[in-house]
This record gives C-alpha cells, sequence and structure tokens, in this order.
C-alpha cells in the first residue's frame, strides 16, 4: 500500500504527459481520487517499517499524507474548472508536475532514513517551480528563481545538517547512519556538539522551506505571483511535509535526553518572531494574495511554537497542521477566483466581491474567519490548545504574545479582507467573462464544512491519529 501511494501518482504523469490537452485534468483528478482512497485505507492499517528501516508510515506521517491528500483532491477537482478558463495556455506541465509532487509529498511522509525524507522534499521544490511561472510574465518568473534560489539554499544547508547528524554516531563509534529509527536507538550515545550543529543546519534548512522568519524571504513573490492552486498545495501541502522534517529533528533530540530545552526554546523564539514580522506587514499590505503569504508565515510560527512548547501541545500541534492545509486552500483558491474577476490583486481596485461573486467572496470571508482562529471553526481548537499550554507550562510571557500578536493579526487581516469582500464594487470595474462556476465553488465549499465539522466534532479515526502522534512526541518528556 505505502509503495502504491507514491508509484500511482507516478504513473498517471506518465499518462499525463501523452494524452490531449483537454483530457489531463481529469486525469489529475482520478488520480487524487485514487490517492486519496488509498490514504484512507493505510490510515486503517497498522503500518510495520520495512526490513531496513527506510519506509515506515508511522501516526506522524499519517497525519500529513491526511492533510495532503485531501488538499490535493480538492485542488485537482478545482483544477478541472480552473483550466477551463487557460483552453488555449499548455497545461501539460501543470498537471504532470502536480502529480510528481504529490508522489513526492507522499513520499515524504513515510521517509524514515532522512536522506531519503531529504530527497523526496528536494523533489517537492524543483517539480513546484515551474507551476508557480505558470502565468507566464515577468513577475511571475522573478518570483519563480526567487523560490528556486532560496529554497535551494535552505535545503543544502540542511544537507549539511543531515551529514553532521551522521558524523555524530560516527565519533560515537557507531555505523554512521540516517534512519531514523537507528538515530533514536542509539541518541543518548550520539556526540553533542555535532548533534547541536546538525540542529542548526537543519533548523535553517527546514525552516526557510517552511517560511519561518526571518527566513522568509520568498515567501510573499511566490504566493502573491503563483496561481491560486499553485498557493494552495505550497501553503498547505509543503509546509506541512518541511515542519515534518522539523519534527524528525525533535524526535531525535527527545530521544538523547539533553540539548531537547535548547531546541525548544529557539522554536519558540523563531516562532514568535514569524508572528510579529507576519503582523508587522499585514497591517500595511495592500495585495490580499500577498497577504496570505503572510499569514502563512504566521501559522508556520504558530506550529514552531507549539513543537517548542512540547508535551501538552503537541496534540493541538498536529491538529494544527490539518487545520492551517485545508483553511489555505480556501483561502488561495477563492482569491484566486476573485483575482480573475477582477484582473488585479490590489484593495484599492478590488472593492465589493460579495456583490460580483457571492460564492467565492463568501468563501474567502469565511475563510478569514477561520484562520484568524474564530470559533465555530477546526483552527480556533488548535490554537487555543496551544495557547492553554503556554500558560499551563508556565510560560507566560509566550501565551501574553501569542494572544497579542493574534489580535493584531486578526485587525490587520479585517481591514484588509473586510473591503475586498462587503461594499459596493467599483463604478468604471468592467464586466468580467469569469462567474462562480460548481467546479470552481463546490470543493471549497466542501473544505470549508470540513474545517466546521472538525471545530465541533473530531471523528474517532482522526482523535486516535492525532494521539497516537502526539504520544511519539511525548513519551519520553
Amino acid at each position: 500500500m505505502v509503495y502504491a501511494l507514491v508509484f500511482v501518482p507516478l504513473l498517471f504523469a506518465v499518462v499525463g504527459w501523452g494524452i490531449k490537452s483537454r483530457q489531463r485534468p481529469l486525469v489529475l483528478l482520478a488520480a487524487s481520487l485514487v490517492h486519496l482512497v488509498m490514504s484512507m485505507m493505510a490510515m486503517g492499517v497498522d503500518q510495520h517499517p520495512t526490513d531496513n528501516g527506510w519506509l515506515w508510515l508511522d501516526p506522524l506521517g499519517r497525519i500529513v499524507l491526511f492533510c495532503v491528500s485531501v488538499l490535493f483532491s480538492i485542488c485537482a477537482f478545482y483544477a478541472v474548472g480552473y483550466l477551463r478558463y487557460y483552453k488555449r495556455r499548455p497545461n501539460r506541465f501543470l498537471c504532470v508536475c502536480m502529480l510528481i509532487c504529490l508522489a513526492a509529498m507522499s513520499l515524504v511522509t513515510m521517509a524514515q532514513h532522512l536522506g531519503l525524507f531529504w530527497v523526496a522534499l528536494e523533489t517537492t521544490t524543483l517539480t513546484m517551480a515551474p507551476l508557480i511561472y505558470f502565468n507566464r510574465n515577468a513577475r511571475s518568473i522573478e518570483a519563480t528563481w526567487k523560490y528556486i534560489m532560496i529554497c535551494s539554499v535552505g535545503i543544502a544547508m540542511a544537507l549539511l545538517g543531515l551529514m553532521f547528524l551522521a558524523y555524530s554516531t560516527h565519533v560515537a563509534h557507531r555505523d554512521a547512519t540516517l534512519v531514523l529509527g537507528k538515530l533514536i536507538a542509539s541518541a543518548g550515545d550520539l556526540n553533542k556538539a555535532w548533534l547541536h550543529a546538525a540542529f542548526v543546519f537543519l533548523l535553517v534548512g527546514y525552516g526557510t522551506k517552511m517560511g519561518l522568519a526571518p527566513l522568509h524571504a520568498w515567501k510573499p513573490d511566490t504566493y502573491g505571483e503563483a496561481p491560486g492552486i499553485v498557493g494552495a498545495l505550497l501553503a498547505g501541502g509543503l509546509v506541512s511535509c518541511s515542519f515534518l522534517g522539523l519534527i524528525r529533528v525533535y524526535q531525535v533530540f527527545l530521544a538523547t535526553g539533553t540539548g531537547l530545552v535548547f531546541f525548544q526554546k529557539t522554536l519558540i523564539g523563531m516562532g514568535l518572531l514569524s508572528m510579529a514580522i507576519a503582523g508587522i506587514f499585514i497591517a500595511k499590505q495592500s495585495d490580499f494574495k500577498r497577504l496570505l503569504a503572510y499569514s502563512s508565515v504566521e501559522h508556520v510560527g504558530i506550529l514552531a511554537i507549539g513543537l517548542g512548547l512540547g508535551k501538552g501541545a503537541t496534540f493541538a500541534t498536529l491538529f494544527h497542521i490539518i487545520n492551517n492545509g485545508l483553511t489555505k486552500g480556501v483561502l488561495f483558491l477563492s482569491a484566486g477566483n476573485i483575482h480573475r474577476s477582477y484582473s488585479s490583486k490590489s484593495v484599492h481596485e478590488v472593492r465589493g466581491a460579495l456583490r460580483r461573486l457571492p460564492w467565492s467572496a463568501g468563501l474567502f470571508l469565511a475563510g478569514f474567519i477561520a484562520i484568524t482562529g474564530s470559533p465555530p471553526f477546526s483552527p480556533f481548537i488548535s490554537e487555543f490548545g496551544i495557547v492553554t499550554a503556554a500558560f499551563e507550562q508556565n510560560h507566560v510571557a509566550v501565551g501574553v504574545l501569542f494572544l497579542f500578536f493574534l489580535a493584531v493579526i486578526f485587525i490587520g487581516l479585517a481591514r484588509t479582507i473586510l473591503p475586498v469582500v462587503l461594499g459596493d464594487p467599483p463604478s468604471d470595474l468592467p464586466d468580467s467573462k469569469y462567474q462562480d462556476r460548481l467546479l470552481t465553488v463546490a470543493p471549497l465549499v466542501l473544505v470549508m464544512m470540513i474545517i466546521l465539522v472538525l471545530g465541533i466534532w473530531q471523528p474517532a479515526f482522526l482523535l486516535r491519529l492525532l494521539k497516537d502522534g502526539a504520544a511519539m512526541l511525548e513519551v519520553r518528556s
């Protein structure tokens, strides 16, 4: 089953490469549905590591796989309607690269060899680059190069970190390895100096890929210029995969019994910095797609704080991976609809979207309410769990700053999003051929319903999955 999660998207990618342009979106949709079914089946089956320990879909990987598979299915459904507006534009690279990226993200979730994990994560970087350039203009190519250069430097830093991690086993007179299970088993004997050096480089590497401040320079341009479907996968899928890399590093430090406090304090510090920088730039942002980029910076900060707090916050942090991924999908896809209708991303030109695109604008507004941690949506549950853990662990300053930044960001987002959605459209606005359609709205309605339901009731399989994942990060705390 685990192998099929990788090979099936690749098989569909080969099919998509060879068929006619109009049929490729349907291949993309079929692949996503098959992958979603296989992912759901994998959730209910006890998985065991392969003989060499390189592959294992553990509870932590299943959480990310669940988020990625659901989000990709929504994006694939949306892509069928989206690409109808670009019939004359080639879609081969878009569909094929999305499928290769799905295969790579699936491999990330099950890779227990940290070198294999790195290869899979780097593959996502390379396959997303052509998608960012889909609009084929000067700003999109600039955003693409910025994404490639900064993320490649970051992932190269992570590779150095892995080398240091492997060398720490050699210095400890053990066989050099990057298999997670073996690293955890011998963690107490690893050389502390090389282990700490590995942590610094891995944090910089995976933090760059996530967009943690101050390593987020690629995000505003990339999210602002990429199509909404690509922004959704970046903010919901690739961020989750990159964060899983930090979780794997956390597992090793957790097993050492020493040095975990330094790891946690650094994560909390970078998380608070990310929220602060997001708040500053959100307050002055006039491009509503770039606004979503800074919202993503905020939420990777929240994830970092939750992981840094450790025991007591891990359940909420893992839940927030899902909540952030799904909610970002709604925001980016609905923002893409509004952008196409107005042919502008400027808040000075986009007004009264609720009158022009009632469904898309309504979903954009609902996504804003959800992503700011407002009840009854599920991000409220996960954010409340993280801030509660901060106060329970006597991290009062962290809890107070967390709440303060949330309030600042809420106000900043409201100042931009509410005028975009409410009021009257500009009187000189030309008519647009773009209107709300079933294929570009129904997927977003479905996701919004999931986010609402998860805020009120969590199904038993998801609770069990989150508890099992949290147990893996707390067992030695």
